[in-house]
């Protein structure tokens, strides 16, 4: 049976936790790899929205596990609020496990970020202000604090000392910000123990034995590949590895494992935060995505930047994830145009370029070269298969398809759970 890895082939924010849901009743287990509660899923059951932040999208899938790999980075207060909230709701949080080397957010790595954002000004990066950045700073640095360190208190105090020596220094003698105190922090971190011991386990063990045991583990990127710390627009990323890889490393299953890489792939493009963007719209075509979209920040609750389809960065997700297939999400979207623009490639000081660049600097000077397609003006909303969809919006697909290099296996047609095409199978 697969190993599957479903991620973000754009900017992040392209639906994947409906696509996780769709394939949440058909796996095993549902693992979060990477990224904290800087990411957020929609995913629409019936009438019933559910905003996810931290867990895995298979929580709301009965027999379903839904695990939080290594990593990830943890904030227990979000985390433990986002369980409460669902339970109140209804649903079985029972079965959800945590990888004990999984990292933790504290309450100073949250400070130095919103101190960090605030300083840099107009050079800042745009960060949620959640405290990822720190952690996974702190992770790198040898100087982290992972989950199992809440179950032996000597240990977890003496983390706690040797990252405080040198932050409360940074915080008082650069920003001006008073120390914070080691007992404080440690007394807090305690309080969430009892709650999360149950939860805890060697993930990498149970996955592996799990995969022996030919079960279908789906694992599940946050943010997106242009986010992605070393093949995204750096410096305008996240912390950690979305891309294809980052399962690997985030999940420990190694990657003659893996069997598939879906690419989640919004029919237009849209971006949180700052950094280059080449196809973004400031007109009214712009708010127009915006509002039919409903394109505003799960996590953050920020307005998206929007824009036109790009193709080059469809090609790019696909050459550095090795993508098998796409997720195609919100093609209801972009019904009412008489026509739509997309980016086929890049014109940069005078020359074309179909890829990619690789000079950052290039990047940020990239204009689009726009490729015009008819639109449609049919409700696609109720469209059970490809076939059902506007002859205009069934040659959309195929020239997205077509540009990104690899295959469209499903199409987003509403924000239901049910308004999807399946045109090929992902098990």
């Amino acid at each position: 049976m697969p190993a599957l890895v479903l991620l973000g082939a754009q900017w992040g924010d392209e639906g994947k936790g409906k696509a996780t849901d769709l394939l949440g009743g058909s796996v095993d287990y549902v693992v979060r790899y990477q990224g904290g509660n800087n990411a957020g899923h929609t995913v629409v059951v019936g009438d019933q929205k559910y905003a996810l932040h931290l867990l895995p999208s298979g929580i709301l899938s009965p027999g379903c596990v839904p695990v939080i790999g290594n990593g990830v980075v943890v904030d227990p207060a979000v985390l433990l609020s986002e369980l409460s909230g669902l339970e109140e709701r209804g649903v079985d949080t029972s079965k959800l496990l945590i990888s004990g080397n999984a990292h933790l957010i504290t309450p100073y790595h949250t400070t130095m970020d919103k101190v960090t954002e605030r300083f840099l000004g107009k050079r800042k990066i745009g960060t949620t202000g959640r405290g990822i950045g720190p952690t996974y700073a702190d992770k790198i640095n040898r100087v982290g604090i992972r989950v199992q360190d809440l179950f032996d208190e000597s240990i977890l105090t003496q983390k706690v000392e040797a990252a405080l020596d040198q932050k409360n220094q940074v915080l008082a003698k650069l920003y001006n910000r008073r120390a914070i105190a080691v007992d404080q922090v440690v007394e807090e971190l305690l309080g969430y123990a009892d709650a999360l011991r149950g939860y805890v386990c060697d993930t990498t063990l149970l996955l592996n034995d799990a995969l022996d045991q030919d079960k279908v583990v789906l694992f599940e990127g946050g943010q997106g590949t242009l986010l992605d710390v070393d093949h995204g627009t750096y410096p305008f990323v996240t912390s950690s590895n979305p891309t294809a890889g980052g399962a690997c490393t985030g999940a420990g299953v190694g990657p003659t494992r893996i069997d598939r890489v879906i690419g989640i792939l919004k029919a237009y493009t849209t971006r949180v935060g700052a950094g280059p963007f080449p196809t973004e719209l400031f007109d009214e075509d712009g708010e127009k995505l915006r509002t039919i979209g409903g394109e505003r920040g799960v996590t953050t609750g920020r307005d998206r930047r929007c824009g036109w389809f790009d193709a080059v960065i469809a090609r790019y997700a696909t050459r550095v994830n090795g993508l098998t297939d796409f997720f195609l999400t919100k093609l209801d979207v972009l019904t009412g145009w008489e026509s739509i623009p997309v980016c086929v490639a890049y014109g940069i000081d005078g020359r074309r370029v179909d890829e990619l660049p690789y000079n950052q600097t290039d990047f940020h000077h990239a204009e689009p070269v726009y490729e015009m397609l008819p639109g449609w003006s049919e409700d696609i909303s109720g469209a059970k298969e490809f076939s059902d969809l506007p002859k205009n919006a069934q040659a959309y697909v195929k020239a997205l398809e077509e540009m990104s290099g690899a295959p469209i296996s499903a199409i987003g047609v509403g924000p239901g759970r049910d308004e999807t095409i399946q045109i090929n199978s992902f098990l």
